[in-house]
């Protein structure tokens, strides 16, 4: 088969980018990541640069997406809503720079440091709000940049979007233009997706497939039920006479009329600002709320960009610099069984290595068997795999449309891939478990891995090769075995000598002195994490008054629900647990007693943050005291939020603190308070 000519190259990609517009726009079912997208449009782009008498009207860089559905009612924009041009690395965005630069030079308004304003690029569903006397009138969807789907209804559904402008009616013009994007947070797409998994319901592959499918609902009482946020970034047309001079004026404008605006929202001057700016958002793309797939950079002057106007399909004065796509598309090439400290036996699959938000991923979880059958995925199929924020890689579809020929299913084992007993599934349970317990290996390891973690015991120098050995040696068999080891057995495992056994066994003795929080979580009781553990010590005060504890008295605790209680009363029950747990004070752990109750501790519910960095101590050391006492820490600030404790480099969480006039301290202030809490 010969390569095709580079006119039929071009043909290739018009037809499937239409296509793939198609499914991302009209259907809400894209089959390639966004990446995968970019390097096709690409691609044309270059093609067409080189051969400038090949461009036609109807080329996908020469139009925005594609037409609207026609289950809602065709509306056609006053002004376009044209998409942006990306630049990818420094050197791009540089060139766009000098771009800026050189054009206002040509028309005579020359400058050495253009003002650009900055903030993050929602990935989610741009919309055009229209208000006529300061009441919404109409919603629009992007559509196809001249013609959009008019989908009002939905849209008055979304809390975050004003039915009514606020201020003075006197001041509002006549017919009012917003655009923004709706999207959905993160946080609420997880729990949206787990109660849909649970329910048999639809599972969204990303949030923003979440926001697009949820604004698209026939019923706008289905949409009303969907967590969607709106954000403006816009203020596409005024009829007031009074109009803002600069796109920064203009977004403070629309705040003030009772739109919510990026706190990112930013000036800058010039390339090296500008770069700072982008470097500095990348770094906190994992901590924001929601999804970003880049920075949207606009020159500031609203004068200067009507002067340099537009091109076929975008704004000559603005770009979006795009970060590192959060999925891509790659091949799985096999499934493993992985059985947990639990028990539970999870298939992972193994994937060909593709970089994914900057990093390399080669496994990606599968969940549970349940997922496996609703993604309908196989060994040997082309998957999208997703990484966002600080989630575990997962895979979100397989591309059906290139399924090869020869492919595997996937099934559970009968039996244990480590220990060979038999696999069940508890009725009422998505999750299949071994039921070998402490006699599987895999679970022993995992159960005393987690016992000796930094969280837990922080038994230091006790690591994963390391327990490996002691179990398959039948050294250990309970974590109370590990404190009856000696130098010389230590001494004697692969690449041990006689320091460094004499160093684990001195971590071992150090270990015994923890708090009864620590001890807690380090027993692995299911559904009991390491917050869990620290509210349980907080209420009860001392392990006997805990172990004693019915269901109804844990379900006092804050956090503890009817499963967890259920969990914490059966294991104390368990005589074989109440003798291990014995065993282990028997080798002389202890921790400092205490019989304050939570809601007795000064800081009791309050809820606190932390940002920016901090020198005195680790932002784990300040979080550890600060729940000592009482305090809850959160990542995120809210209303609720009481204080929040303010770090060097501090960004988003303190301008949001102060937007909602939060108390703000700094570290020193925050050592003050803890020292005299503490007293």
């Amino acid at each position: 088969m010969t390569s095709p000519t580079a006119y039929e190259r071009l043909q290739q990609l018009h037809q499937q980018l239409h296509e793939h517009n198609y499914r991302y726009y009209v259907l809400d079912d894209p089959s390639i990541p966004d990446a995968e997208y970019d390097r096709l449009f690409r691609e044309l782009q270059q093609l067409e640069a080189e051969h400038p008498d090949w461009v036609t009207p109807s080329s996908p860089t020469q139009r925005v997406g594609a037409a609207p559905l026609s289950s809602f009612p065709e509306v056609t924009h006053e002004l376009p809503m044209l998409s942006l041009g990306n630049v990818f690395d420094d050197s791009s965005l540089e060139a766009f720079v000098r771009r800026i630069q050189d054009n206002l030079a040509d028309l005579g308004q020359a400058t050495a440091t253009p003002e650009f304003c900055c903030e993050p690029k929602l990935d989610g569903l741009a919309v055009s709000l229209i208000y006529h006397q300061g009441q919404l009138v109409q919603g629009v969807t992007r559509g196809d940049g001249q013609t959009g789907e008019g989908i009002t209804e939905n849209l008055r559904t979304v809390g975050s979007i004003p039915l009514t402008l606020r201020g003075e009616r006197q001041d509002w013009p006549e017919t009012l233009e917003v655009r923004g994007e709706v999207y959905m947070p993160r946080q609420a797409f997880e729990a949206m997706n787990d109660w849909a998994r649970e329910e048999g319901g639809k599972v969204f592959a990303n949030p923003r497939n979440a926001a697009a499918g949820s604004l698209r609902q026939l019923d706008p009482r289905i949409t009303a039920r969907r967590p969607l946020e709106f954000t403006a970034y816009q203020l596409a047309r005024n009829s007031s006479d009074q109009q803002p001079s600069s796109h920064y004026q203009a977004m403070q404008q629309l705040a003030t009329w009772g739109f919510k605006i990026s706190p990112q929202l930013q000036r800058v001057q010039g390339f090296t600002e500008l770069k700072n700016y982008c470097d500095q958002l990348a770094d906190q793309r994992d901590e924001l709320p929601y999804d970003i797939d880049g920075a949207v950079i606009k020159l500031n002057d609203l004068r200067l960009q009507a002067e340099l106007g537009f091109r076929a399909r975008e704004p000559r004065w603005a770009t979006a610099y795009k970060y590192p796509a959060q999925e891509e598309i790659t091949r799985l090439v096999d499934v493993e069984f992985q059985v947990g400290r639990t028990g539970a036996v999870t298939p992972v699959a193994r994937l060909e290595p593709v970089q994914v938000a900057g990093v390399t991923v080669s496994n990606a979880t599968l969940h549970n068997m349940d997922e496996v059958e609703r993604l309908d995925v196989r060994v040997g199929d082309r998957v999208i795999v997703r990484r966002a924020g600080d989630v575990i890689p997962q895979i979100v579809k397989a591309v059906l449309d290139d399924r090869p020929e020869q492919t595997a299913a996937i099934r559970m084992p009968e039996h244990c891939p480590v220990c060979a007993s038999h696999v069940e599934r508890a009725e009422g349970e998505a999750v299949y478990r071994c039921t070998g317990g402490l006699y599987c290996p895999a679970q022993r390891k995992e159960a005393l891995k987690h016992f000796a973690s930094r969280k837990a015991l922080d038994i230091e120098g006790l690591g994963e090769k390391l327990l490996d050995q002691l179990v398959e040696r039948e050294l250990v068999k309970t974590p109370a075995d590990l404190y009856r080891l000696t130098a010389d057995e230590l001494a004697e495992l692969d690449r041990m000598a006689a320091k460094s056994a004499n160093n684990l066994v001195e971590a071992l003795n150090k270990s015994k002195q923890t708090s009864l929080p620590r001890f807690i979580y380090a027993l692995g009781i299911r559904e009991v994490g390491e917050a869990t553990a620290k509210g349980l010590a907080q209420y009860f005060g001392s392990l006997q008054a805990l172990m004693q504890a019915s269901e109804e008295q844990l379900l006092e605790v804050d956090d503890v629900g009817p499963i967890v209680a259920q969990h914490l009363h059966a294991f104390f029950q368990e005589e074989h647990n109440q003798t291990s747990i014995q065993d282990l004070l028997d080798q002389g752990i202890h921790w400092p007693e205490t019989q304050t109750r939570r809601e007795d501790l000064p800081l009791a519910g309050q809820t606190w943050v932390l940002t920016g960095s901090l020198e005195s101590f680790t932002r784990d050391q300040a979080k550890e005291r600060l729940e000592a006492l009482g305090a809850k820490v959160s990542g995120s600030v809210s209303k609720k939020t009481s204080c929040l404790v303010a770090g060097a480099a501090a960004g988003s969480k303190l301008t949001k603190a102060e937007s909602l006039g939060i108390t703000v301290i700094s570290e020193e202030e925050l050592i003050a308070e803890l020292t005299r809490l503490e007293e």
